[in-house]
């Protein structure tokens, strides 16, 4: 009897935790900008990336061997297409930029970044963002 509680516990926790973690993949959740415009310091290595010239960036890291990660390449270029402003699309591997990665704290792939032409992280997303999304993160900027 108590190992059918304990594993209907199990279930249910499993589920929980699924489901939250579900609800939040591919969500874009705003950052907050601590330094005003102007007075922030940007890291070398963004500035290596082309982030920070003063256009707005959709920053995202993938790997070959991460399958979702080809949806967000789609879901990007659908929206700057359509966006026609002057945001642009920089893509990193996962494998060949760790020290970047580590120091964005990109725990899993795909990530996206939304970066203001500051070179501020203004938006970040863990798992495929919406189009939608993203349109509204770019427009916001």
């Amino acid at each position: 009897m108590i190992a059918v509680i304990v594993l209907m516990v199990v279930t249910v926790a499993t589920l929980v935790v699924g489901t939250a973690l579900r609800t939040r993949s591919g969500r874009l959740r705003a950052i907050g900008v601590a330094a005003p415009a102007g007075t922030h310091e940007l890291d070398p290595a963004l500035a290596t990336a082309g982030i920070g010239d003063g256009v707005p960036v959709v920053l995202h890291f993938s790997a070959p061997w991460c399958g979702p990660c080809a949806a967000v390449r789609r879901v990007v270029v659908q929206v700057l297409d359509r966006a026609g402003g002057p945001a642009r699309e920089v893509e990193l591997d996962f494998d060949e930029n760790p020290a970047l990665a580590r120091k964005l704290g990109v725990l899993s792939l795909p990530t996206t970044f939304v970066f203001d032409g500051d070179g501020r992280e203004r938006f970040r997303a863990s798992g495929v963002p919406t189009a939608d999304d993203l349109r509204t993160a770019l427009a916001s900027l």
